[in-house]
């Protein structure tokens, strides 16, 4: 295959080997984590409510000699959250265990010192996969780019590589901070697998140099900033996609119904943090990412200034990064707005991210403008 002049053949065919060996190791990823869903006990909350209810059995017991006294236990979470247990006891009878005031912050996820210890280990291994699985996406980003001497993310094929890194990264980034989020790990896998699949089939073009239009330090700048903040938006629009489920599940629980959304187990549900966990983790993703979100629009209209003589020309590109500005600045708002909170702010959260994807693959591949340098 002739290449350009100016390109390090060994170090673009370093880079493919580098991006499918990472989609090899996601792939195994992938699968430990459905292991881990599969098999995986709801968590660690379902046998702490054992053992507290067994010790408040005894206290309450101890107590029921004299009857009618009632008795609250309150036992320290994992992560900061109480559980507090109330009861009467009644002289010569027993009496059901009420449970109330738990930590939103406890674990229940899949595998999270859960009581299947072959599904926790999956878990542990399928976080461990992900973290080399990046590594090597990493790897092959940046030799990429050093194949050219550039930046690597000069048209779709290496903005598409890029962004999947960007995603894998939010989760690590998360499960570092000492988040609960492994069960993030799965769709963060999926997504990650089809960006890339969809990168090396569809998208796929030889290691190039870049058109003079690109040549600037703002490409490293607006582009780099612009990549992750769509990594930090899938992590967020995947935690209100399973609030939105979650939410619909615990109101089909308490209608008497026994399956989740759409006919789906309840134990999958059953394994999810509770639904205001989820929707508050989606909202802190997008709140602190909005201010670099408009940091990369403010820096690509400095950029475009700097090489087409224009702020601002309402190119399509331009166009639709302002509409998905304000979807996520009218979804903060609602956040704000007492009626807007829960499911129908998490609907605006929902669309603004459907804006993001489609500036990023409709706008690119179907729309002629300016920013047409998909390489397609």
């Amino acid at each position: 295959m002739h290449l350009a002049s100016g390109v390090d053949p060994q170090l673009a065919d370093l880079s493919n080997k580098l991006i499918y060996s990472a989609m090899v190791v996601y792939t195994i990823a992938m699968f430990a984590q459905i292991f881990e869903w599969t098999f995986g006990s709801k968590g660690a909350v379902a046998v702490r409510s054992k053992e507290q209810s067994g010790n408040l059995a005894e206290t309450v017991a101890a107590a029921g000699a004299k009857g009618g006294k009632k008795v609250t236990v309150t036992v320290a979470g994992a992560n900061g959250g109480t559980t507090t247990l109330t009861r009467t006891a009644l002289a010569g009878e027993g009496a059901t265990v009420v449970t109330s005031g738990r930590g939103a912050e406890e674990e229940d996820g899949p595998g999270a010192a859960g009581t299947s210890e072959k599904a926790d280990l999956a878990g542990r291994i399928a976080v461990s996969l992900t973290v080399l699985g990046s590594l090597l996406h990493a790897g092959g980003v940046i030799t990429r780019g050093l194949s050219v001497s550039r930046w690597p993310w000069g048209n779709m094929y290496e903005f598409s590589c890029a962004f999947a890194l960007a995603m894998a990264a939010a989760y690590i980034v998360l499960l570092a901070s000492k988040k609960n989020v492994r069960w993030l790990g799965l769709p963060v896998t999926i997504a990650v697998l089809l960006t890339l699949g969809i990168a090396t089939s569809m998208l796929y073009t030889d290691s190039d140099q870049l058109v003079p239009a690109l040549h600037s330090p703002w490409l490293a700048i607006h582009v780099s900033t612009a990549i992750f903040c769509g990594g930090a938006f899938y992590a967020a629009f995947i935690a209100t996609l399973l609030y939105l489920g979650k939410d619909s599940f615990d109101k089909r629980i308490a209608a008497g119904l026994t399956t989740g959304p759409l006919g789906t187990p309840a134990s999958v549900w059953r394994r999810l943090p509770a639904a205001s966990t989820l929707d508050k983790l989606s909202y802190r993703i997008n709140a602190l990412v909005f201010p670099l979100w408009t940091f990369t629009i403010i820096a690509g209209a400095i950029w475009a200034e700097a090489a087409w003589g224009k702020y601002w020309e309402w190119d399509p590109k331009e166009t639709w990064s302002f509409i998905t500005w304000v979807a996520y600045a009218c979804y903060l708002h609602a956040r704000a707005t007492a009626g807007w909170k829960g499911r129908k702010a998490a609907y605006l959260a929902l669309a603004a991210f459907a804006f993001w994807l489609f500036n990023f693959y409709g706008v690119n591949i179907f729309v002629t403008g300016k920013h047409s340098y998909a390489g397609i």
